[in-house]
């Protein structure tokens, strides 16, 4: 039997089996054991040596549009962007991944206009997988839907479920220290509904004999055998739109309707016409706000702040961090301390550290050993 008939057999059996708390472990088992011949299938498809996409990361963020053929991604990252990628009314018009730089707020976004998947994308159907793994490196998905089409919504998520791509939510909280003697020993938080034994059943699968393991929250067993696997990307999306204009007033209605069977407000999906570039200042606000990005208005001995040209760091960036991305670890070596006026400072000219966690829009000057 092959692998593509184990895996469908392990489905069949996990469908059939109710769950409950008597069949649990066994449960567990099987979605570990699917999840482990899943991916060796991958690893099999993967180095068949077919076409990649090799995208340079640049800029201060990268953003994935997501989307089946012909939805109008093309159109749409000419409008945001410097990009020029063929367009045209046919499948499969984008044949490699075309990058753009939308500018934006004085940051420098990438946007990856990546070929439109199929449905099978990541078995590697239509050159699938490439398009997926350059979907994995983004920092944010944009899904770009027809607004004819909502539907493809929970296609193009069931394909990045399916290459390990985890949308709007986090990681699990389980860590695993191997040891060499004492068998698996489980500690729970109070919240964790799982049963030990099926925590170590599941670990057992993946290999695991003998290993200290804490669990906190409460873990499905899909969310658990992630956070064992360890190669899942944990990414937030948005929901873009397309072909706005198209809509009939009367049709509307039927348009949210169907937005909300699949789980999506219709207030935040962002309704858009990429061909007259309708809805795209809103569509790049989100981006923005997503992104969760900080301007950081250097201040330059001798010139005053620079409210030009910001630095722009990631979320959650620290004082170190600017002094990382400025000059690299020999600047790093010469900090003596820095000071900071703005959202993050208790007063202005507040003298602070390299732990200092910055804010958007804060004022930052860096004192350095000659």
């Amino acid at each position: 039997m092959g692998l593509e008939e184990e895996i469908e057999e392990l489905r069949e059996e996990i469908a059939n089996t109710p769950y409950n708390k008597s069949t649990e472990s066994h449960i567990g088992r099987l979605k570990a054991k699917l999840a482990e011949k899943k991916e060796k299938l991958q690893n099999q498809s993967s180095s068949g040596g077919g076409h990649g996409y090799a995208v340079e990361k640049t800029g201060d963020a990268t953003v994935a549009l997501v989307g089946f053929p012909s939805v109008g991604k093309s159109t749409l990252i000419n409008a945001l962007t410097n990009a020029e990628s063929e367009t045209g009314e046919y499948e499969f018009t984008t044949l490699d991944v075309n990058p753009g730089m939308l500018k934006h707020r004085g940051a420098n976004i990438q946007i990856l206009d990546v070929p439109g998947l199929i449905e099978g994308a990541a078995s590697g159907r239509g050159g699938g997988q490439e398009v997926l793994s350059v979907v994995r490196t983004a920092d944010l998905v944009v899904f770009v839907l027809s607004v004819f089409e909502i539907d493809q919504y929970e296609r193009l998520s069931e394909e990045l479920y399916q290459n390990k791509i985890r949308l709007d939510t986090e990681p699990a909280s389980v860590s695993i220290t191997k040891s060499h003697t004492g068998g698996l020993r489980v500690t729970t938080s109070d919240s964790v509904s799982m049963e030990h034994q099926t925590i170590k059943d599941v670990l057992r699968e993946h290999g695991y004999v003998n290993a200290e393991v804490t669990v906190r929250g409460d873990p499905s067993i899909d969310e658990l055998i992630d956070a064992i696997m360890d190669n899942r990307v944990y990414l937030p999306s948005i929901v873009s739109v397309n072909k706005a204009d198209l809509i009939d007033p009367d049709y509307l209605p039927t348009v949210k309707e169907d937005l909300r069977s699949h789980d999506i407000d219709p207030e935040t999906a962002i309704f858009i016409s990429a061909v007259e570039e309708r809805g795209l200042e809103g569509l790049k606000e989100r981006i923005w706000e997503e992104l969760g990005l900080i301007r950081v208005y250097m201040d330059k001995p001798g010139r005053g702040v620079d409210y030009e040209e910001p630095l722009v760091l990631p979320p959650e960036s620290t004082v170190e961090d600017a002094c990382l991305d400025i000059g690299g670890d020999e600047f790093l070596n010469r900090f003596r301390f820095a000071r900071v006026s703005g959202p993050s400072a208790k007063h202005n000219d507040q003298q602070v550290g390299l732990q200092h966690e910055l804010a958007d829009e804060d004022e930052l000057r860096i004192i350095v050993r000659k």
